[in-house]
């Protein structure tokens, strides 16, 4: 099927009422269906003209239609039959928090996946509770924790984790391998009583707020931020820490949250952030906004700054690290070990790589070489199939950076695309962390982080603030730093 994300595909949040009762809610996605597939309801007995359904695992399609009211004649919001969807939870263990995918395949087709499922994740994780936390030093509850880039910046910090939240296998295995076995593996709508922090930090998925990607409408990633509210009511903390892409600022969904976060009695504030000011080789900029009680937040101090904007003020800043900073070092040939690992690109592709120059784009292809899509794309995509340059940072590191297709992900010098490791490199990552997963399932984890030394910029800033506000207050006495 041809068309935008919006037309073929769709996703779906399942509730605890989904799965008592089973049923699929398809509430604001009466657009997504054919007029005359809403039929009335089963007293009248007039259904509609009925969709076909493959259930994805299954080996098998159903079909149905959307009830109606028999009272008011408008749509119910729910697709017609149990059997079925009680069948489709149960053979991929659906669990409340989980997201569906319904995929249009045809006129009147559709397919019908997991999206995110938690069915094969580990929830004997409430016995981590149980456990006396070791050490001193101010607390924090992570949600969305991915692989551990923002934790592992608490941890640096001197910050002890309540318990880590993440729903992603590899990415939990990672989270273990580098950071805390306080991990609770499963979706964020599944804890039921959060435990208590001094800080509640994480980024709530930016899927639904990005410029790229997919633009799916009532995309449920983008209502997320309400666990982190509800995670803010109940684990009572003195500071929060949320992280995402800057659209979130301009959002509707931000405006409800700094409002609902300051009548919990925080002062909020926000800020974009360049992650090269903080010593990462890449100039990604996120959406920083941090909650504060019994005194204002302030912006994370950098630590680096463009050498072509050095003024009085920067004086004994570092100049940005480069993209020969993170990588020089490492063999031009991938080893093969510890994630520096290349791809097996086809006779066209090494061909295309050979034709960019440093610092060059898909235009200095020849015409022979260039996909026809390319031709008709005269405007922008600067840095598809781009070469990355030694004295500049990294542009941002994104989840499928093994592709240069999709930017500016060709390595210096050498005609490849970058390797995980170098990714990982250029995200911030030391070679000592570990990574967990498939190659695909790493990119992602390295794509989706928060550089951990932007992490540690703004735990350790967030730590002062909170000494700072114990100290005033005498509500609780400061431990070092």
């Amino acid at each position: 099927m041809s068309g935008t994300v919006a037309e073929r595909k769709r996703l779906i949040r399942v509730t605890a009422g989904n799965l008592r009762n089973s049923h699929i809610y398809i509430t604001g996605h009466y657009d997504f269906f054919p007029n005359d597939c809403i039929g009335s309801s089963r007293r009248s007995g007039g259904n509609g003209k009925p969709i076909s359904i493959q259930l994805e695992g299954l080996n098998r399609t159903v079909r149905t239609d959307i009830a109606s009211d028999g009272a008011t004649g408008k749509p119910r919001r729910l697709l017609r039959g149990r059997s079925w969807v009680r069948e489709f939870f149960e053979h991929h263990r659906i669990h409340t928090g989980d997201v569906l995918a319904l995929e249009r395949i045809g006129e009147r087709g559709y397919r019908l996946y997991p999206f995110h499922a938690t069915g094969r994740r580990d929830y004997d994780w409430g016995n981590v509770l149980k456990r006396e936390l070791e050490g001193a030093g101010p607390t924090v509850l992570e949600l969305f924790a991915g692989c551990g880039g923002l934790a592992l910046g608490f941890k640096k910090a001197g910050f002890r984790t309540v318990l880590a939240i993440e729903w992603d296998p590899a990415a939990c295995a990672s989270l273990r391998a580098n950071v805390t076995e306080r991990l609770a593996q499963c979706a964020v709508e599944e804890i039921e009583a959060f435990p208590g922090a001094d800080v509640v930090a994480g980024g709530p998925p930016c899927q639904g707020f990005s410029n790229l990607g997919e633009k799916v409408p009532y995309d449920p990633r983008r209502q997320l931020w309400r666990q982190f509210l509800r995670a803010l009511e109940q684990s009572n903390p003195w500071a929060f820490v949320m992280e995402n892409v800057p659209p979130l600022l301009k959002s509707q969904e931000y405006a409800e949250i700094r409002s609902a976060a300051e009548k919990l009695g925080f002062q909020v504030d926000q800020w974009v952030l360049n992650v090269a000011d903080y010593g990462v080789p890449q100039t990604r900029k996120r959406a920083i906004v941090i909650g504060l009680r019994g005194g204002a937040p302030s912006i994370p101090p950098p630590s680096h700054v463009d050498p072509r904007k050095r003024g009085l003020h920067t004086e004994g800043l570092e100049d940005w690290m480069t993209v020969r900073d993170a990588i020089g070092d490492l063999p031009f040939d991938p080893t093969g070990r510890a994630w520096h690992i290349g791809r097996n690109p086809t006779p066209v592709s090494l061909k295309r790589y050979a034709c960019i120059p440093p610092g060059g784009n898909r235009w200095n292809l020849p015409s022979e070489l260039m996909p026809e899509c390319w031709k008709r794309k005269v405007k922008g995509g600067t840095d598809l199939f781009g070469r990355l340059w030694w004295d500049r940072p990294s542009v941002t590191i994104r989840t499928e950076f093994y592709k240069p297709e999709k930017g500016r992900y060709l390595h210096p010098e050498a005609n490849r695309p970058i390797t995980h490791r170098e990714a990982a490199r250029l995200q911030g990552f030391d070679d000592q962390f570990i990574f967990c997963g498939t190659k695909i399932q790493v990119g992602r984890q390295i794509g989706n982080a928060v550089p951990p030394p932007l992490g540690t910029a703004i735990a350790r800033h967030v730590s002062s603030l909170l000494h700072r506000v114990w100290a005033s207050s005498g509500r609780r006495k400061a431990t070092a730093q």
